[in-house]
Order: C-alpha cells, then sequence, then structure tokens
C-alpha cells in the first residue's frame, strides 16, 4: 500500500472514532440525567456530523481512487470510504438548518426528562409521583380499574407534551430532506438506512394487516365475555395483567445478570474483549427508554485490532412487579446489539458503528432475535426459576397460551401503527398540532380498535429524535427477519437455547459489520430472500398446533446438557447507576452478580 494511501486510510479512521467517541460519551451522560453536558453535546455532535458530510473528504477518496496500480484491497477500502461519504453529503446551507434541529430536539428531551411525572389518585385526588415506565406497569397489573383510568389518563396529558415543537420539528425535517431531493424526510430516512423506498415497506405491512386483522374481530367478540376489555386502560390488565403477577416469582430481577450471562455464554457469544456498561433502574431525569450505544467503535491501529465499548440501559424499577422481566428483556436485547457491534472485524470504522450504512432493521434482527429466545417456553422451562428453583411450569404456558394466543396476529400491529402515523405526518401538508393529534387517533383506532381513542404513539421518544424518527418499521422487518432465521435454525438443528451452533453462525455475519445491506445479510443467514412467510405462520398458526410445538421444543431440549462453567463472554462488565459504579467482573461474572443483587436489595429498603 502505497504511504499516501495509507495515510488517507488511517486519518480517516482514527478522526472518525475521536469524532464519534467524543460524541457518545456525552450522549450517554445527557441521557443518563446530566443535563449540563447539552450544549457541548450537540457541539460534539455537530462536529460529528460535519466530518460525514464535508465534500472535502469525498473529493480526497475520489481523488486517491484515480491513483494507477492500487491495490484491490486499497480500492475496496477506499469504496467504503466513498459510499460512506456520498451517503451523507449536505449542501453548506442546510447546516444552520440542522443545528436548529438539533437545538429544538434538545429542548425536547430536556423537558421530557425534567418534567413533573405522575397521576392523580382518584380515590384522594392526591398528585402520586411516578415515572412513565412505573405508570404503564401500574396500569398492566393493578386490579382498581380507577386507578388504571388515572394512569391512561395521566399518559394521555403527557403525549401533549410536546406536540408543539413535534410540528416544528416535522417541518424543518422536511425541508432539509426535501432540499436533497426527496419527496420527505421519511423517505430520506427510509432510503439512508435501509436503501428502500416506502411502498416496498408499507407494501408489505399492508399484507400483513389484511391478513392478520381478523384477530380485531375476534377480541370485539371476546369482549362479550370480558366487559370494558377494548377500554385501552384495561386492554394489558384483563388480558395479561394476572399472569404478569402469576410469572413475576421466575423472572427475579436478582438473577437476570446471571440468566442473561449463563444463555449467552452457552451460545458461545464472544464480545471479542470489549467493554459493557449496564444502567438499569429507573431514576429521575433519566432517558425513559432502553437503547443501546458505543462509545468506542472496533477500529485498527497497524493491523491490531482494538476492541469496542458499549453503553445500554433500562428503566426497570426494582421490586415492581414485572421489572425482572424488563431487566431480561433489556440484557437479551441490548446485549444483542452490543456483540453484533463488538464483534465486528471490518477495518473501516465507518461499517462499525449503529449509524448507516449500518441497516437499523439488521441490527434490531439480532437483538429481537436474542429477547425472543429469552422468551421461548425453552429459555423459561430451563432457565426461568422462582427462589426456591422450581422452574416455570409448563402448566403456567399452556393457560397462559390459551388465553392471550388471540393476539397474536397482532404482533407487529404497535410497529406498524407508529410507522403508518410517522408516514402520513410527514405526508400531510400545513400540519398543525391538531392535524398531528387527528392522525394519532385515527392510526391507534385502526391497529388497536380500542373503544376510546388514544394518544399513545406520541409518547414514543423515538419520533422527537433525529436519528431514530422514521425508522420504527425497521423493527417490523427485524421481526420478519427473525422469524425467517429461527425457521432456519430450528429446521437444521431443532433447537436454538444453548445452542452453539446458532452463535457461530451468528457472529460469521457479525464480523461482517455494515458490509452488507439488509437484504443481502438476510439471504447470506437464511438463505432465502426477506419474506413474511414464516411470520404470518407463526402468528396464525391455532392454539393445539402452537402448544404441541411447544411442548416438541422442551423434549428436545432434554437431551442438551445445561452448561455449568463459568460465564465467559470476553468482556469487561461494569454495573452502574448513573456515575456509580456499583460491580464489574474483574475477580469474575459470578462475582459482580452477586454484589449487583446485593446492592439491589439495599434499594428495596
Amino acid at each position: 500500500m502505497s504511504s499516501k494511501t495509507r495515510d488517507l486510510l488511517q486519518n480517516l479512521n482514527s478522526t472518525y472514532v475521536n469524532l464519534h467517541q467524543k460524541f457518545e460519551e456525552l450522549f450517554w451522560l445527557f441521557k443518563m440525567g446530566d443535563h449540563s453536558v447539552e450544549e457541548a453535546m450537540n457541539e460534539t455532535e455537530k462536529t460529528r456530523d460535519l466530518f460525514r458530510s464535508d465534500a472535502g473528504n469525498l473529493n480526497c477518496v475520489k481523488e486517491a481512487l484515480t491513483v494507477s496500480g492500487l491495490a484491490n484491497d486499497e480500492v475496496k477500502r477506499l469504496e467504503v470510504w466513498k459510499n460512506f461519504f456520498q451517503l451523507y453529503q449536505t449542501p453548506i446551507k442546510l447546516t444552520s438548518l440542522r443545528d436548529k434541529i438539533s437545538v429544538l430536539e434538545g429542548r425536547v428531551a430536556k423537558k421530557f426528562a425534567t418534567r413533573k411525572e405522575g397521576y392523580k389518585d382518584p380515590n384522594t385526588g392526591e398528585f402520586v409521583p411516578a415515572s412513565k415506565s412505573k405508570i404503564r406497569m401500574i396500569m398492566r397489573t393493578n386490579s382498581d380499574e380507577a386507578v388504571r383510568k388515572a394512569c391512561f389518563d395521566a399518559l394521555e396529558e403527557m403525549s401533549l407534551d410536546a406536540v408543539g415543537e413535534y410540528v416544528e420539528l416535522v417541518a424543518m425535517r422536511n425541508q432539509f430532506a426535501r432540499a436533497l431531493g426527496y419527496d420527505d424526510f421519511y423517505a430520506y430516512k427510509l432510503r439512508l438506512s435501509e436503501g428502500m423506498a416506502k411502498n416496498e415497506v408499507f407494501d408489505v405491512f399492508g399484507e400483513i394487516y389484511e391478513r392478520t386483522k381478523y384477530a380485531l374481530a375476534d377480541i370485539r367478540d371476546l369482549e362479550a365475555i370480558k366487559p370494558g376489555l377494548r377500554k385501552p386502560w384495561n386492554f394489558g390488565f384483563m388480558m395479561t395483567g394476572s399472569f404478569t403477577l402469576e410469572e413475576d416469582p421466575y423472572y427475579i430481577f436478582d438473577e437476570a445478570l446471571m440468566g442473561w450471562g449463563r444463555s449467552f455464554s452457552a451460545l458461545g457469544i464472544n464480545y471479542r474483549g470489549g467493554k459493557l456498561q449496564l444502567d438499569l433502574l429507573d431514576r429521575q431525569g433519566k432517558y425513559n427508554n432502553g437503547f443501546c450505544h458505543y462509545p468506542m467503535i472496533v477500529n485498527f491501529n497497524d493491523g491490531k485490532r482494538n476492541p469496542g465499548a458499549a453503553n445500554f440501559t433500562c428503566n426497570a424499577i426494582y421490586g415492581q412487579p414485572g421489572s425482572g422481566n424488563l431487566a431480561y428483556e433489556t440484557l437479551f436485547h441490548e446485549a444483542g446489539h452490543a456483540a453484533d457491534r463488538l464483534a465486528s472485524e471490518q477495518t473501516e470504522v465507518c461499517l462499525n458503528t449503529e449509524w448507516p450504512p449500518a441497516s437499523i432493521a439488521w441490527a434490531e434482527t439480532h437483538s429481537q432475535f436474542l429477547d425472543t429466545m429469552f422468551s421461548s417456553i425453552e429459555w423459561r422451562t430451563r432457565y426461568a426459576k422462582d427462589k426456591d428453583g422450581n422452574p416455570y411450569p409448563l402448566e403456567l404456558f399452556e393457560r397462559k397460551a390459551r388465553q392471550v394466543r388471540i393476539l397474536s396476529p397482532l404482533a407487529l400491529n404497535s410497529i406498524m401503527m407508529v410507522s403508518e402515523f410517522e408516514k402520513r405526518v410527514y405526508e400531510e401538508q400545513n400540519l398543525t398540532p391538531e392535524k398531528v393529534v387527528k392522525i394519532a387517533k385515527e392510526v391507534s383506532r385502526k391497529y388497536t380498535d380500542y373503544s376510546e381513542d388514544s394518544l399513545w404513539i406520541l409518547s414514543v421518544p423515538h419520533i422527537y429524535d433525529w436519528e431514530n424518527s422514521a425508522y420504527y418499521h425497521s423493527y417490523g422487518l427485524a421481526i420478519l427477519a427473525l422469524d425467517q432465521w429461527r425457521k432456519y435454525f430450528y429446521d437444521k438443528y431443532g433447537y436454538i437455547v444453548d445452542n452453539p451452533n446458532v452463535g457461530d453462525e451468528m457472529a460469521k455475519v457479525w464480523k461482517l459489520g455494515s458490509a452488507k445491506t439488509f437484504p443481502e445479510f438476510v439471504r447470506m443467514a437464511t438463505g432465502k430472500n426477506l419474506s413474511p412467510k414464516a411470520f404470518l405462520e407463526d402468528v396464525t398458526m391455532n392454539i393445539e398446533k402452537y402448544l404441541a410445538r411447544a411442548r416438541r421444543r422442551i423434549e428436545r431440549m432434554k437431551s442438551i446438557l445445561e452448561i455449568t462453567r463459568p460465564v465467559e463472554l470476553n468482556a469487561d462488565i461494569k454495573m452502574v447507576h448513573g456515575k456509580e459504579i456499583i460491580a464489574d467482573n474483574s475477580v469474575s461474572f459470578e462475582d459482580m452478580a452477586r454484589k449487583y443483587g446485593e446492592w439491589l436489595h439495599k434499594q428495596a429498603k
């Protein structure tokens, strides 16, 4: 490799690593509740974005590609950067507009993080402080309908807190996208993250809706014997609330770390020497949604691979029913994201981040695949145990399935609902707060068929943030891909839980970072093009076939030995609460889990 090409590639990689790290470190502090860093965070984000959109960087790479005698590896690496910079090319005149959007998004995030959250006790009239996460769990588990209704009303009121700012954001985002030649911001984001057009996604979603909407009529019929079922404050409680309480003893928060560690270790998941930082508990000022970000991305220096780092979080409330389940789900989901990015072996760091050219749908395929494994009956009967060591009972699974299986065809409805809402909002002419509310209610009515309108969509944090807005469809595409992948693994191996072959096949695609597109990755992983077939087969399966399949899978696991060796994930792990370090795995994973469990007990006192 010529010294000029080597210097250029080294400079691009090192510069992007540094810019990425500076922003991500401040992003984590801000999201965890330190709002004093907001201005500095916005500045580092702006600097990073200017590097990505700098036409000078693109021209340098193009010029380097004209040099004669380049080796194939040099051409390949330079082409990666050319494609990367082309994705982000933005006229200088749009810089000030992007800055205005960032500032307004920051104001919205701060408003959400610092507002007074809670509900009005219907019996005393007093205000009860409670986070959105806690209010949602109360709606699902509290037996008093008046309390559930009060919680619903509180959430509806909070949903309107930033509707005015949201209208401004939509207008500015559309202005930005149209200046780049797109119809609207939704079309821009979809093309940027997945390389797809709106009709490619919504034609598939439309087919799924038409083939599964019969379940909404079934729920209407069920309401005849469950009066009030379709009221939005009743639905979750009446369908699954008692099961949340009944299952809770088997999802012990204190055991979540060990359950995650043992499961991932049995799969052979390897974080390649990376660092993980986990912040799991809810608190005032903390961002109200789980996520995984990377303060350090995998990079190479003179051929030596330097490991990456991941931060992930959720808003579990220790001691509240359902908090253990949330902790488990977060660990499997967000740690699945981390396993993907931290296993990359790509030399160009722009292929190792979560941002384009990374496919959001492909990233969500891994995380949702692993949290789907956690929710499977095979995992539950092996790993989910109460304090006396009794495993999750098959009888409970069957009883729950007979009640809630009616909901399975609607598994994608909440995702399609948010996706259609955003699509319509960005396509709407002369948008106003009143139109936003109207669209939210109409779309909610279509996908939930509740007896009362709801503004739940406006409480989804993704829609207020540039990076996360107009991408909810990716969760849906990921579910189609993971169901296809699960079918592939079951057909090939007969089981997934504790199967190192599954972990090995996942690691092979993780090594590629973002070197392929979402459709290419799906074909590579499953041997077939993406299709809703596996998803539709699964969610429309009748209850007797579903239960028979579950019994077969449990029987198959009896021949698979349980892993008893110490947990090994090849990662440096820290458990934190804000800026406080609670425990780490410097001695062992087991020692960290024990210390974290002891700390959790103290929080309940």
